[in-house]
């Protein structure tokens, strides 16, 4: 099991993000949440990892916060939920507002999430009361992690690679596009991404 990765950032192209370490080059894929907090592409990181290994792939996530990988790991124990629904639910909200919702059985905000349904909101509140990690509840890592994003590659154009990104954690194309309307000059791909998930959560 890979649990930890220190190494340079070679590149950040929302979802995916390929750590170099020591030669080897490890990709990678992140919520939202996290690829807001890394740097620019040539510094040092470290993240924390989880691995699945399927018959047709090894498949490497990484968390900058050791809170999102243990919420990550609990909700891929809930049935129905498979890694690519734990990252678009990271990539909404952060630990300490799933808590909230848990707690407060908010079944609302968890459907504006991708792929979370009215039936998945109930189950991931039923089950995940019991299974939920033991933390502190802290300030909302969203609005901390906006001072740190960093620009993105002028190469790309941040504006697709978001709905790019969006569509990959499941977003349809066409709510994918909605979200980003008017969005136009947040900066960044990171920037963007934050902004049009913080509306959506914000209904």
């Amino acid at each position: 099991m890979i649990g930890r990765l220190r190494g340079t950032l070679l590149e950040k192209q929302p979802p995916w993000l390929v750590v170099d370490v020591a030669g080897v080059g490890y990709e990678l894929e992140a919520s939202m949440t996290t690829l807001v907090a890394l740097p620019a592409p040539g510094e040092s990181v470290s993240l924390h990892t989880h691995l699945i290994v399927r018959d047709d792939a090894h498949l490497l996530y990484g968390f900058a916060r050791e809170q999102e990988r243990a919420l990550f790991r609990a909700l891929i124990r809930v049935n129905g939920v498979g890694p690519k629904l734990a990252l678009g639910i990271l990539s909404g909200m952060d630990e300490a507002a799933f808590r909230r919702c848990v707690l407060d059985d908010d079944v609302k905000s968890l459907t504006r999430l991708p792929g979370v349904g009215k039936k998945t909101a109930e189950r991931l509140i039923i089950e995940m009361r019991d299974r939920f990690p033991h933390w502190e509840p802290g300030d909302d890592a969203l609005a901390d992690l906006a001072g740190g994003a960093r620009s993105a590659d002028a190469r790309h154009d941040p504006l697709a690679d978001a709905e790019a990104a969006l569509v990959s954690l499941g977003y349809k194309p066409a709510e994918a596009a909605k979200m980003l309307v008017g969005l136009e000059g947040e900066g960044s791909t990171e920037a963007i991404i934050k902004a049009a998930l913080s509306r959506r959560m914000a209904g």
